[in-house]
């Protein structure tokens, strides 16, 4: 919806118009081949409508509508006994849920949250009154020992593959991903786990694309599934240096039925994401390129978005290294340089 988006420069046509305009979405959908997306905020209507006349879309609109409600997500879940938190659906007043649940509890809404938004921890009964005015459903807060990713690729014929289990931790600020590790530092049983359980979350859906599926590992070695995204996702950017085939290439051979690549990991990587600095909003500017760019195995990938603004994801740098403990410290060596900031 953005004219000169960072997509602007590498299109032959840009159609600018919201997320939710139907003559706009069907005019995108009628003069493409097939038709893809990366955020799930969009208006599945007019995309059902479209693809039951034929229109090839892919993930499908049906499996779109199940992402774009994370309460429909925990029933499918449950629905293919796929071991989630434990939850509730929040069916009138916040105050009479957490009551009848529980607390600690993690206050979640069911539509519209992404990158830390719509998320809320009530942990006594006073944080009640700041609680999510919209439909939602509560949570268990579970201890974390760790939270894990994989990616999965689908192909229109069937065909399915896993890229390697990786960690994440999560600015506690912004509750956004400030990095990944891969491979994850888990146990090989472990990562079986976690391997089998996103490829049960893409099957259950049916889903054609690439799809992030995002776990908690408890304390007590539990793997349980946290959310899908049907797209490219953030814990999969590494994969751009780090392994044979990028998300980004592999969504594209899924949906449009040629082979699957390889998703071996050829060296171990860090990917730091890079958020706009607190309390900074206006034409961005990045402090300490040329000093990251100095490292060995430094790749800097900087998205174009015309202004930043707190803890906005600005870009990503990604470390590749023979040792993952030396690109552990290089990543911090490039935390601790590079800054986004606005201009003056």
């Amino acid at each position: 919806p953005t004219p000169e988006c960072p997509a602007f420069s590498l299109v032959d046509r840009q159609i600018v118009a919201g997320f939710y305009d139907e003559d706009k979405i069907h005019e995108l959908v009628v003069t493409s081949d097939i038709t893809t997306f990366e955020i799930e905020h969009i208006n599945t209507r007019i995309l059902k409508e479209l693809h039951a006349k034929g229109h090839n879309i892919y993930p499908s609109p049906q499996v779109l509508e199940v992402i774009q409600d994370k309460s429909k997500q925990k029933r499918m879940l449950d629905d293919y006994d796929i071991p989630t938190a434990r939850w509730a659906l929040v069916k009138s007043d916040i105050s009479g849920a957490v009551s009848e649940f529980g607390m600690p509890a993690v206050q979640k809404a069911c539509k519209g949250g992404y990158d830390g938004r719509g998320v809320f921890v009530i942990e006594k009964p006073e944080d009640i009154a700041e609680a999510l005015q919209c439909d939602s459903f509560l949570e268990e807060l579970i201890p974390v020992e760790k939270e894990l990713a994989v990616m999965v690729a689908r192909s229109t014929k069937g065909e399915i593959k896993c890229y390697p289990v990786v960690e994440m931790t999560f600015d506690q600020r912004a509750n956004i991903c400030d990095d990944t590790v891969a491979p994850a530092r888990i146990e090989e049983s472990v990562k079986k786990r976690a391997e089998d359980l996103a490829i049960r979350c893409v099957k259950a859906l049916d889903g054609v694309g690439i799809f992030g599926i995002e776990m908690f590992l408890t304390d007590d070695k539990k793997v349980l599934v946290n959310e899908i995204a049907p797209r490219p996702h953030n814990s999969g950017h590494y994969t751009i240096e780090a392994c044979v085939t990028s998300q980004f290439e592999q969504h594209l051979r899924a949906i449009t039925g040629l082979p699957l690549g390889s998703t071996e990991l050829m060296l171990p990587a860090v990917m730091v994401n890079l958020l706009g600095a607190e309390g900074h909003q206006g034409k961005p500017y990045f402090e300490g390129v040329d000093d990251i760019l100095s490292i060995p195995g430094v790749s800097l990938h900087i998205y174009g978005k015309k202004e930043t603004k707190s803890f906005r994801k600005m870009g990503h740098v990604t470390i590749v290294d023979k040792n993952l403990d030396s690109a552990l410290n290089k990543a911090d060596t490039v935390k601790k340089t590079i800054r986004v900031v606005s201009e003056g």
